[in-house]
Parts: structure tokens; C-alpha cells; sequence
């Protein structure tokens, strides 16, 4: 659908999920477009990352950031082109990565804005994704957490997601033996044809444990933990005495409502740190790293001018498809890095 530029379209969150959302838990809403006042930015959305962390985010429950509010819009990361500026600091037609969330147009006074420059100008997506958050996200909590050694043996969830492909091609670089876990035979097949993992297996298979066993046979070093459930039941008797098992995400439990039925785990897992020393961290990748950011950019700017990875989008057209796109990627439908091509790219 074509961008008008006299409105502003807007998906805000009309109800909080009991549960897993439905497309009634969102809202399509109309607005004159905003006005940007002194020293302030208007800002024209084109890509729209879709992450994991908003269904957390739809819900009141404590958490480490400020729930979106009920007839709020949508929280997320955007890329986006400056319309106007009446900020000294940017002028119209510059790419910037910003918070501007489910919208067509947002107004910023530009502290919360990073400029685009350089080679990701090529290729502004890979702002949200492979040079962005996900990327982030996957170098941070591998080689500052993970801290993987050549010949050590990582295992990574969601393998072919947008963090999980970057997790375990880092680790490979790093010289390790990388067994992913993904949800179907054909990602399965694209981790370990294109990605280049050693194995890749598939979750939904019933002797998944038994599968992680054969192919872990020295035990895991480095456990990337993004999904939870079944997934950590079947890794966590693998992993070996100083083991390591970052942890940024856990999709499996995000849409529950009551606790997760089979054995309580906890006094294994408990038992399991002590006896084998295992260090289990959590971590928000823009707080707990922020301030390290751009040593991530420089490295993995150069990695990705050698061509060092492959890194796949997901890009669907159209505003009005986020909502449908989200639940999907929350089912485990989508294949790779999930954006939201919101307008074209020339002003």
C-alpha cells in the first residue's frame, strides 16, 4: 500500500494477551501526520523490526522495561529516513536507526537516534538486523558470556533465527563444533547446507535427547539459550563441568499462562550449577552492553566486508501485516531476521 504523507498510520495495543495474541489484541488507527517542533526530527518509517521481547512487552508483568500501555503504539526498533529536521544534527534524507515503533512517522529530538553511515548504507535493513540488535545480541552473549574456545562444542536454539544463525556462525569462526536445534527439516537442512553448522536438529522430532546425545558426545561447552522448554530439558544433562549457558531470550514460555506441565527441573538444574560449576547469565543486550557497542560494529563490519556470513531476511510488505507476521513469528513460522518493509526507500 502506498505511504500517504498527510497520515500517519499507527498500530497500537488494544488489549492485553490472555495467553498467545490474536490479531484482536491490536488496533489500526489513523492520525494527522506529527509535527517536528525546535531542535526535533520527523521521521519516516521504511523498515520495522519484529522481535521476540514484544510479547513480553504487551504484558503488565514486572519486567526490566516499562510495559507498552493499552492504546499505546507499538514499541520497536526502526529504520528510518529524516523528512524534516529542525535539529542542527541531521538533515533531511539521512538514514537513522530509531525506537519509532508500529507507526508510519514518529517525531524524535534526536538523542535516541544513530545515523547510518558507511557500508550499511548498501543495505539499511541489516541496521535492525545483522549489524544491529540480533547481531548484537549473538556477539555479545557468545564471546563475552559464551567465551567459547576452539574444539569446544556449542549448541544453539532457534539456529535459524535471526540470532541463532549469527551465534552459531560466530562460533564457528571461533573454531568450534556447532550443533543447532531449529523447528523443521528444511531450516535443519539450511543451518548445516548454507550456515555452516555441524548438525542441526530438529526439535519437533520425538528423540531429540537421544539425537543431542549422539551428536554431543564430548558434552556442551557453551549452551545459547533463547528458547527454553524441551529444548534446555534435553541439553541441560549434556553440559559439561564449566559449562556456559547465556541467555537472552525464552520463547518457549512466553505465551503461558500456567506452569509448563511434566517434572519440575529446578532441583536438576540446581544441582547441575553446583556439581558441575556452570555459569547461567541472563542478559538485556542493550543494557547490560550498550556501551560496547561499537566495538561489535567495527568487528562485524569487517567480518561482514570479508563476506564472513550469510544472514537471512524475512521482509514482508505493508504495515497493516504486523500484527499477523508477529503472531507468526512467535509460532516459529517465519525464517530468519522478521522485517516489516513499512515504505519505500527514496524521500
Amino acid at each position: 500500500m502506498p505511504q500517504d504523507k498527510q497520515t500517519n498510520r499507527r498500530i497500537v495495543l488494544a488489549s492485553r494477551p490472555h495467553g498467545a495474541p490474536t490479531e484482536a489484541n491490536f488496533r489500526l488507527e489513523s492520525q494527522h501526520v506529527p509535527t517536528a517542533g525546535q531542535g526535533e526530527v520527523l521521521l519516516r518509517t521504511v523498515w520495522l523490526s519484529l522481535d521476540p521481547y514484544m510479547r513480553g512487552r504487551m504484558s503488565d508483568a514486572p519486567s526490566y522495561v516499562a510495559p507498552v500501555g493499552v492504546n499505546e503504539v507499538m514499541g520497536a526498533g526502526t529504520v528510518a529516513i529524516v523528512e524534516q529536521s529542525n535539529n542542527e544534527n541531521f538533515t533531511p534524507g539521512d538514514w537513522v536507526v530509531s525506537q519509532s515503533g508500529w507507526q508510519d512517522f514518529a517525531v524524535s529530538n534526536g538523542k535516541d537516534l544513530f545515523k547510518l553511515t558507511g557500508p550499511v548504507l548498501k543495505h539499511p535493513s541489516w541496521a535492525l538486523g545483522l549489524l544491529g540488535m540480533t547481531g548484537f545480541t549473538a556477539y555479545m552473549g557468545l564471546l563475552d558470556i559464551g567465551t567459547p574456545q576452539p574444539g569446544e562444542t556449542v549448541v544453539v536454539a532457534a539456529a535459524t533465527g535471526a540470532v541463532g544463525s549469527m551465534v552459531g556462525q560466530i562460533a564457528k569462526l571461533k573454531g568450534c563444533y556447532v550443533v543447532g536445534i531449529a523447528g523443521g527439516e528444511e531450516k535443519c537442512r539450511y543451518a548445516e547446507q548454507v550456515l555452516g553448522f555441524d548438525r542441526c536438529l530438529n526439535h519437533r522430532a520425538a528423540d531429540l535427547a537421544e539425537a543431542l546425545k549422539r551428536y554431543c558426545r564430548d558434552g556442551i561447552d557453551v549452551y545459547f539459550e533463547s528458547v527454553g522448554g524441551k529444548v534446555f530439558s534435553a541439553v541441560l544433562p549434556l553440559m559439561n563441568t564449566k559449562g556456559r549457558i547465556p541467555v537472552c531470550g525464552l520463547i518457549a514460555d512466553y505465551n503461558s499462562t500456567e506452569s509448563s506441565p511434566g517434572p519440575d527441573l529446578l532441583p536438576q538444574f540446581q544441582s547441575a550449577i553446583l556439581r558441575k560449576r556452570l555459569r547461567v547469565e541472563g542478559f538485556i543486550i542493550t543494557q547490560d552492553y550498550g556501551h560496547r557497542f561499537g566495538e561489535f560494529f567495527s568487528q562485524m563490519s569487517q567480518w561482514v566486508e570479508q563476506d564472513r556470513f550469510v544472514f537471512r531476511e524475512d521482509c514482508i510488505d505493508g504495515l497493516d501485516n504486523a500484527p499477523e507476521t508477529f503472531i507468526g513469528m512467535l509460532e516459529g513460522r517465519n525464517f530468519g531476521k522478521v522485517l516489516i518493509r513499512v515504505a519505500g526507500d527514496k524521500p
